[in-house]
């Protein structure tokens, strides 16, 4: 077989596009008009500008603009492989600078007519009315295609009247003038005429497509996205932009509008009911393409519509970003190759497949404008002309047709196959186990009768349940879609339980979860679009019971359990907190960063990260002391946040860091946080300002007031600070100098022997380094003290004592924290030990944790051989023990007998360390 001949620059000429060559022949004068480059928005506007001067009318001169644009576009995409943004952002400046102009001369005509559109604002006053040209799809994305038409909406601010011509007289309304400024624009624009047109306008995707008016009010806007907004519209204003006039954009007065569109785009929820929404938008768009491509086979190689064309990777991005973009505001974004790396840090999409994508995307988009440039057509299908297939493999860098061929392929393969994984699977969204029957597990008769019919082949408490929702009232309520969905759900749950992969009591507990949330049917359409998460959310639930109750109040985490990197991962606080910047920072650009909107991001992320640590817990990837460690870390992180933003929005700051601490004390301070324990802290300034006292005081009450409201997302933490100087009767927060003066025992208000158990764990949690470094040296010194040893005993017996007896353990049980031989005595044990040898043994100056601090007083002597490994061990076990009683919210309270040699361990321990066993 002969090799195919290569091909070479000479092949790669721009003239072989037919447009270019009509443009050459037509418009060889014009051709300098456009200054020498890249076309950007300053040389168009001065080719325009110069057009003018030779005598074409604007709108002539907008047209033959753009044969030159295009002309010039075409030699540096081919001939010199100018980049995919530079030919897009090109082609959108344009467009930009033909609406401006065309509503500027559409204004300038109306005005003398009618006056201009006037409202009376908020003050009184009466002002003009404003038009604003909302770009849709590429346009609005700053990506728009070569020969592409252009999808407009129209929205006005304000009803009202228009102030009338010179004379007073004819004054029309509001809505008729920008009704016929709309037309005067198309005019503008749209019409062809001997030099063509600019672009050809589409105006379909406005309220109520071609039926509604053509230029809809702002208010008329909100009310149709309130009751007639459909799922599709919602991808179609993810990308929208006002776009003209320039005026308007530039002073900010468009941004009204996005205070409408993004509560439409953008659910407070994690959204999976867009699924089957975008599964038939893309359904009827492959018929469509079917339908086109019957009585033309060529139509069939379409490089937008047809399987892994350029409309499956937007939809791919589009979906993640509608479905997560509400909470995850960082994904807002308008271009598709902006949003795939973001989708790649959000941990939406693998790295390798975002990098896939882009390549895909940025190869067809390249196709496609190749197509186009052959006769500027509107066309996404492949030539079937030799002559032109090579141009086009030429033009793509290729050696021959077949390697642009074999290359064009292997792109759509990849594309096609991403989006069937995420929207097209032949499981996603079916029942995925035995004994589902009819399409996706779901017969055509009421969806009720299903219900019905399948509890024979459910457990008998299971049935039991099942059989009370044919008569639930929010059952009832439901839109037969979400019903079917329901269905779908037992019918899996039940052939999983058959098969033995989960348990009853889990499929208990998910009824009792998901019952009071019927009415909100995204949590159906996430465990139907994801069985892997409805898998895991089960195997959680079969695994304790306190999950159940955690999911009921923050039902939005379940999402977690859908990521790759679940059981893998540790919880990263660098990324945590970088990631809430940029979330913060998102919110920012669109200015909904109100106090509101931190106080749920930063609980929404807490709530999920919490998540992430129970699921691994619950599957044993994490010890109780890594759960610990993470769960403290987390709390950090959310304190470092809390303290960044609520400073950033004092209003009385007077610097741009604040000079203040948190110091961690309790299960803070010892990095031993559990699901939903309090934060023991204190708060100290150091800050010679004359109004510090009062300035951190109001930061304080407003970070602790952030940390503690409940808001539609719950809450963040209890906040305990009764161990700050003077307890409960003391400043909220001090400067750091009255801390020090309090701890070391200096003047007559000091503290109590108590109070320096607590601060053998305490930590300094945030704060700048200088204080840290000082904080450190207190804790020292305190720690360090010389103290008697004898009075040291009796008091920490006698504080033992009080815990006791606030904590009475009735019965013959043993509580692992409380009775004789528990956690207490361990922690009280140590704290001596620390208290009275730490100034001759440096080593238990750590704050390491109790475990750590047993085997180091072990090492030095300070226990007998054996002793401290053994108390550790006992200390670990009934850690462990407490552990898995609170997540099965079960008593702590055991069979004496189980825990008994972890007791005798802790009992030696106390009578070696501080005399007979005074606390048995």
């Amino acid at each position: 077989m002969n090799a195919l001949p290569g091909l070479t620059l000479a092949d790669r000429r721009a003239d072989h596009s037919r447009f270019v060559q009509r443009v050459r022949r037509r418009y060889p004068d014009e051709l300098v008009c456009l200054p020498d480059g890249v076309p950007d928005r300053a040389s168009m506007q001065a080719g325009l500008a110069t057009l003018v001067q030779r005598g074409l009318p604007m709108p002539a001169a907008l047209r033959v603009l753009r044969q030159l644009v295009l002309e010039r576009l075409v030699v540096l995409d081919c001939e010199q492989g100018a980049p995919l943004e530079a030919v897009t952002r090109a082609v959108t400046e344009l467009a930009e600078i033909a609406l401006d102009v065309a509503c500027g001369l559409a204004f300038h005509e109306l005005d003398d007519l009618f006056g201009a559109p006037r409202h009376t604002d908020a003050q009184g006053q009466t002002v003009r009315a404003q038009l604003w040209v909302v770009g849709m799809g590429k346009l609005g994305a700053r990506e728009l295609n070569v020969s592409s038409d252009i999808d407009l909406i129209y929205v006005y601010d304000h009803d009202g009247e228009t102030a009338g011509n010179a004379q007073g007289r004819n004054r029309i309304s509001n809505h008729e003038y920008f009704g016929k400024a709309v037309k005067h624009i198309y005019n503008t624009v749209g019409e062809t005429t001997e030099h063509g047109n600019v672009f050809r306008v589409d105006l379909a995707l406005r309220p109520n497509g071609n039926s509604g008016p053509s230029a809809v009010s702002l208010g008329a806007l909100e009310e149709y996205f309130l009751v007639q907004g459909r799922e599709w519209e919602r991808f179609a204003w993810l990308k929208s932009r006002v776009i003209a006039p320039a005026a308007c954009v530039a002073a900010g007065g468009a941004n009204a509008l996005r205070g409408s569109v993004l509560p439409f785009v953008f659910r407070r929820y994690l959204d999976y009911g867009v699924f089957e929404a975008l599964r038939t938008l893309h359904r009827q768009i492959r018929e469509h393409a079917s339908k086109r491509a019957a009585g033309n086979p060529g139509r069939a190689n379409d490089v937008k519509l047809s399987r892994g064309g350029i409309r499956e990777v937007e939809f791919t991005v589009q979906l993640l970003q509608v479905v997560r973009g509400g909470q995850f505001p960082e994904l807002r974004t308008r271009p598709t190759l902006d949003a795939l790396p973001r989708l790649s840090r959000a941990g939406l999409m693998p790295q390798a497949s975002a990098d896939a994508l882009d390549e895909a995307y940025r190869f067809l988009r390249r196709v496609e404008h190749r197509i186009q440039y052959l006769d500027d057509q509107q066309t996404h299908v492949m030539p079937t002309r030799d002559d032109d297939l090579a141009w086009l493999a030429a033009t793509m860098g290729c050696a021959n047709v077949c390697e642009f061929l074999h290359a064009l392929d292997a792109h759509r393969e990849l594309v096609a196959q991403e989006f069937d994984t995420l929207l097209g699977g032949p499981t996603n969204g079916g029942c995925n186990g035995k004994g589902c029957n009819g399409k996706n597990g779901v017969t055509p008769r009421n969806s009720v009768d299903d219900l019905q019919s399948v509890l024979a082949q459910l457990p008998v408490a299971f049935a039991a349940k099942v059989a009370q929702w044919c008569e639930h009232p929010r059952v009832l309520a439901l839109k037969e879609d979400s019903r079917m969905r329901l269905v779908r759900l037992v019918q899996r749950t039940g052939a999983w339980l058959e098969e033995g992969r989960v348990s009853e009591e889990a499929a208990l507990r998910m009824a009792d979860w998901i019952e009071p949330l019927l009415r909100r049917d995204s949590y159906l359409a996430l465990l139907q679009e994801r069985p892997s998460v409805h898998e895991r959310l089960l195997r959680l639930l079969g695994a304790a019971k306190w999950p159940a109750r955690y999911l009921l109040q923050h039902p939005g985490v379940i999402d977690e359990l859908a990521s790759q990197q679940l059981l893998t991962d540790r919880f990263d606080a660098a990324q945590f907190e970088a990631e809430l910047e940029s979330r913060r920072a998102a919110l920012h650009s669109t200015g909904e960063d109100d106090d509101e909107a931190l106080l749920n991001l930063l609980r929404r992320a807490h709530h999920a990260e919490v998540f992430r640590t129970l699921a691994r817990d619950l599957e044993k990837v994490l010890t109780v002391e890594q759960v610990a460690d993470d769960l403290s870390a987390l709390a950090d992180s959310v304190l470092r946040l809390t303290a960044r933003w609520c400073w950033a929005r004092l209003k009385n700051r007077h610097r741009d860091e604040p000079a203040f601490a948190i110091i961690g004390y309790g299960k803070l301070g010892g990095k031993e946080l559990g699901y939903g324990s309090d934060l023991d802290i204190v708060f100290v300034y150091e800050d010679e300002h004359e109004n510090a006292g009062e300035i951190y005081a109001a930061f304080v009450r407003k970070m602790i007031n952030w940390l503690t409201v409940k808001t539609g997302e719950g809450d963040l933490f209890e906040i305990d600070t009764a161990l700050r100087p003077n307890g409960n009767s003391g400043l909220l927060v001090t400067s750091f100098q009255a801390y020090t003066n309090y701890q070391q025992q200096r003047g007559s208000n000091t503290a109590w022997t108590w109070e320096h158990q607590a601060m053998t764990r305490a930590r300094f949690v945030l704060g700048g380094v200088s204080l840290a470094g000082r904080f450190d040296a207190v804790r020292e010194d305190v720690i360090t003290a010389l103290r008697d040893g004898d009075s040291l005993a009796r008091e920490i017996v006698a504080m033992r004592e009080k815990v006791r007896q606030a904590h009475p353990v009735r019965g013959t049980r043993f509580d692992v924290k409380h009775s004789p031989g528990g956690m207490v005595d361990v922690e009280f044990a140590v704290q001596y030990l620390v208290l009275l040898h730490s100034r001759t043994h440096p080593e238990l100056r750590f704050n390491t944790g109790n475990i750590n601090l047993l085997r180091r007083a072990e090492a030095t002597g300070l226990l007998t051989p054996g002793m401290g490994e053994a108390a550790a061990k006992a200390y670990r076990e009934l850690r462990h023990i407490q552990h898995r009683a609170r997540l099965d919210e079960a008593p702590t309270q055991v069979d004496a007998a189980l825990v008994a040699e972890s007791a005798a361990a802790v009992r030696a321990l106390w009578h070696h360390v501080l005399g007979p066993v005074t606390n048995a």
